[in-house]
């Protein structure tokens, strides 16, 4: 039952997300024809954060697709680390975008360019609309506390910002007629591509990296691993990395020898799952002191206590 529960709102989320993609892109396509008919440089920024967001739908669309994909002989994991080298592109090529309009945007301070006030009203409130439907879309989902859609979800509430600063601007030219307010609002929208470029980038590269969860501290693992589990004298050469989301650990655990080996195995597994959603832990028991080359991989800060016990 739960089963097929999981795997009806993972349709659900990959319908919202299909949705909110179409829509995303769609528009993104009409703002740079907008911009560049009425020669808004904040237009051409919009569309750009518009390009994150439909970028982070199409992630977010794929590695619901990728993680039903059943994994091979060759590639044990599936192909979830797809998405994580999509994300690494992703955001480099934002990081591209973003230099262009800033660029552009310096080049009209000292060169303003007219720019058509009513076009860009027009392309701008159409582009807040889009938003709107799609972040109504997303967040109606989002009770699942799937991580995708949570993160896309926040993407086209950023953009929301966008398209406010946009017409903002378009109201400034069309009362005023001072243009270089465009490219200062172009600015300001490419600083807020930038931060989710920047927060891609980062999130990409340590899972590239197979660095652990920003969020797991492994030294305080290993001591509450001790303490919860008395039968646990020392546990070393930890190492966890993430593929598509999901953390994996390798450990040596030297233990006591138990009466029930599998059971010790069970709640080292256990306590792992529970405290860490940690579900997929390969954990190597040993009953004498560690005496590979490699045993004090991660105990950095133990090096130097090391040397009384011998």
């Amino acid at each position: 039952m739960a089963h097929t529960h999981d795997h009806a709102s993972q349709d659900n989320n990959a319908k919202r997300l299909k949705l909110a993609f179409g829509i995303t892109a769609t528009f993104m396509v009409i703002e740079v024809i907008g911009g560049l008919i009425s020669g808004s440089l904040a237009l051409l920024a919009d569309a750009g954060h518009m390009l994150t967001d439909a970028a982070a739908l199409l992630f977010a669309l794929l590695a619901v697709h990728f993680s039903h994909k059943p994994a091979s002989k060759g590639r044990t994991f599936g192909w979830l680390r797809l998405t994580t080298l999509a994300a690494f592109v992703n955001a480099l090529a934002l990081l591209g975008i973003t230099l262009m309009i800033v660029w552009e945007a310096i080049q009209r301070f000292y060169q303003p360019q007219p720019v058509a006030g009513v076009t860009m009203m027009l392309v701008a409130v159409a582009g807040l609309i889009a938003n709107i439907l799609s972040f109504w879309i997303l967040h109606r989902g989002s009770e699942e506390k799937n991580l995708n859609v949570r993160a896309a979800a926040l993407h086209v509430l950023g953009d929301l910002l966008g398209s406010v600063g946009a017409i903002a601007a378009a109201l400034v030219i069309l009362w005023t007629g001072w243009t270089p307010i465009d490219p200062i609002l172009s600015v300001l929208v490419s600083c807020l591509v930038l931060r989710s470029a920047w927060q891609l980038m980062k999130e990409s590269v340590n899972e590239l990296l197979e660095g652990a969860p920003g969020s797991l501290d492994i030294p305080a693992l290993k001591r509450n691993l001790s303490r919860s589990i008395p039968e646990v004298r020392d546990v070393h050469h930890v190492h966890v990395w993430m593929v598509g989301e999901k953390p994996i650990m390798t450990l040596h655990v030297q233990v006591i020898p138990p009466h029930d080996h599998d059971a010790l195995l069970e709640r080292i597994q256990h306590f792992l799952e529970h405290h860490y959603q940690i579900s997929h832990a390969t954990i190597q028991m040993e009953y004498g002191p560690c005496s590979g080359p490699d045993c004090r991989l991660n105990d950095v800060q133990a090096g130097h206590a090391h040397h009384h016990h011998h």
